[in-house]
């Protein structure tokens, strides 16, 4: 029986995204551009799902751009936020444990001869807001800084950090990747206070290739994408209706039962804690926070062995994001762990739809791993 553990990397996609992505490719599959009635039918579907994300993160329709990925929305809020604010400054806060969506668009960033400072995580992998204020500059135009950060689960007051922002009378942009955290924790654009939000749905049980990006009222962007007037003339190219619907049905599911599905994975995840650190003396809870992400190490030992042990057996978590590709997590490295630790780090992430069954099997599995792997 498969046990998949890996949600942070990617969501199986529920029945409500999937009929309802079927529905726009066989049924409502006009373009939305057009005027005619397939076509204003296919609006109309586009612009229903706009308002299920806008209801779910408590934004107006108007501000959420639809976007091929997390990456993508990362990539605009970045390079055109900084490009928006070039002439109040060119200095921007980020920090070290960032996805790589944002830490190549700050290294792009650089060499447009932008000053990217870029802050140290605390020991769960979050940003002290304490931090920010420290880093905070008059020519200080842009903060990113991730929500819930995607390996270790740590995190981040963003809504202190904006504040704080305020407070000091900055003109900085705010802008928080909330891939992660989006339909798992509570929170909405206005408690946030972020001028920018990465969303992504294939996190949240909607297909991949589907994304957003939260602009705040009144903020202008230069498009990322040029070309056609879709998207309000934000984002040019014809929309990917099939899977926006998909979108925004992920959406309503997640919100129905979002608060009853955060104490489950909660749940299963301090179970999953109990059991291995009573079971596995030397196993090592790594930071935390969001109730879908456990970071842990069982340092001497490899993640790599470890993960195909756990496979054999239709368990499946990595080692850390998907993104790297087998590297050595940036994440873990930048909260100061040492090398034993992080080559022996194993990211479990879960969802709405994760069982005590699927915890089972990973600590049997674990525990297998642990003393078959010492006598060898």
């Amino acid at each position: 029986m498969e046990h998949y553990l890996d949600n942070a990397a990617t969501t199986r996609v529920c029945p409500e995204a999937a009929q309802a992505a079927v529905t726009a490719m066989t049924e409502i599959y006009g373009n939305p551009s057009s005027t005619h009635t397939l076509g204003r039918e296919a609006k109309k579907l586009m612009d229903g799902a706009r308002k299920q994300l806008a209801g779910a993160l408590g934004c107006r329709p108007e501000e959420l751009v639809f976007t091929s990925c997390g990456s993508e929305s990362d990539n605009w809020a970045l390079l055109s936020g900084a490009e928006a604010m070039r002439r109040r400054g060119g200095h921007i806060i980020s920090s070290q444990a960032e996805h790589d969506a944002v830490r190549k668009s700050l290294d792009e960033l650089e060499a447009r001869g932008y000053q990217v400072t870029r802050l140290r995580p605390d020991r769960t992998g979050a940003v002290p807001p304490e931090a920010v204020l420290e880093a905070l500059r008059k020519d200080t135009i842009l903060v990113s800084l991730m929500l819930v950060n995607n390996e270790t689960g740590a995190v981040t007051d963003i809504s202190r950090i904006s504040r704080a922002l305020k407070e000091a009378g900055s003109p900085a942009l705010l802008h928080t990747d909330a891939v992660q955290a989006f339909c798992k924790l509570p929170f909405t654009a206005g408690s946030l206070g972020a001028d920018l939000i990465s969303l992504s749905g294939h996190k949240i049980h909607a297909p991949k290739g589907i994304g957003a990006l939260y602009i705040r009222s009144g903020l202008r962007l230069k498009p990322f994408l040029v070309g056609g007037g879709q998207e309000d003339r934000r984002r040019a190219g014809t929309e990917a209706v099939p899977q926006i619907a998909a979108f925004g049905a992920a959406c309503a599911a997640a919100m129905a039962d979002r608060e009853a599905a955060a104490g489950r994975m909660a749940a299963l995840r301090q179970s999953a804690v109990d059991r291995l650190t009573a079971e596995l003396p030397g196993l090592q809870v790594l930071g935390g926070g969001a109730p879908h992400i456990l970071s842990l190490s069982l340092p001497g030992y490899r993640s790599e062995v470890l993960m195909n042990f756990l496979e054999a057996r239709e368990v499946y978590v990595s080692k850390s994001s998907a993104c790297k590709k087998g590297g050595r997590s940036h994440v873990l490295e930048a909260m100061g762990l040492d090398a034993r630790t992080i080559d022996g780090a194993l990211r479990v992430s879960f969802s709405r739809l994760s069982t005590q069954a699927d915890v089972d099997a990973l600590c049997a599995g674990l525990t297998d791993a642990a003393r078959s792997l010492r006598h060898n």
